[in-house]
């Protein structure tokens, strides 16, 4: 190690545990107590001649640390924020687009004929396969395809004359 860090090593051992402990007292707050231990030590070891040529580098320590603490309760941050132990609480979702999509799915749906509607329903919100359509509704695979091929072909449009998709 060098001599400047041998030197910072020596300030932090002998001085650092008093810092902290004279830092706590003025902020009530060990985290913040930390964080000034911590910028006055950076400091040292940016200015070591300041520190050698000090009869006592604790007066000179504690004063940097003493500072600092002044200029955070002289900052905005410490004037503008107010802390507190609870969360705030959470946003929550949205689901206006959603209604809205679904109303709007739901009135092109009610605009179809019976056969249609009845196809489309059964297969989409029953979860029904063709083979299962064709059986329930005693009709043809190939008439439940192709009902179901013009009833979204009719929502696609009614959807589209009302700006919902392209």
């Amino acid at each position: 190690m060098d001599d400047q860090a041998l030197l910072l090593r020596e300030l932090h051992d002998q001085h650092a545990p008093a810092l902290l402990r004279f830092v706590v007292r003025l902020t009530n707050d060990r985290q913040l107590a930390e964080d000034v231990v911590q910028e006055t030590l950076f400091r040292a070891w940016r200015n070591p001649r300041v520190l050698q040529n000090e009869k006592s580098p604790q007066s000179w320590l504690f004063t940097v640390a003493r500072n600092l603490v002044i200029d955070d309760w002289r900052s905005a941050r410490s004037r503008n924020e107010i802390g507190t132990d609870t969360l705030p609480e959470r946003a929550s979702a949205d689901h206006t687009d959603a209604v809205l999509e679904v109303w709007l799915v739901s009135e092109a749906i009610s605009g179809l004929s019976q056969p249609h509607r009845e196809v489309l329903v059964h297969s989409f919100y029953g979860q029904k396969s063709i083979a299962e359509l064709s059986e329930l509704l005693d009709i043809p695979e190939g008439t439940v395809k192709s009902r179901l091929h013009y009833a979204l072909r009719a929502v696609r449009l009614s959807l589209q004359e009302k700006g919902v998709t392209r």
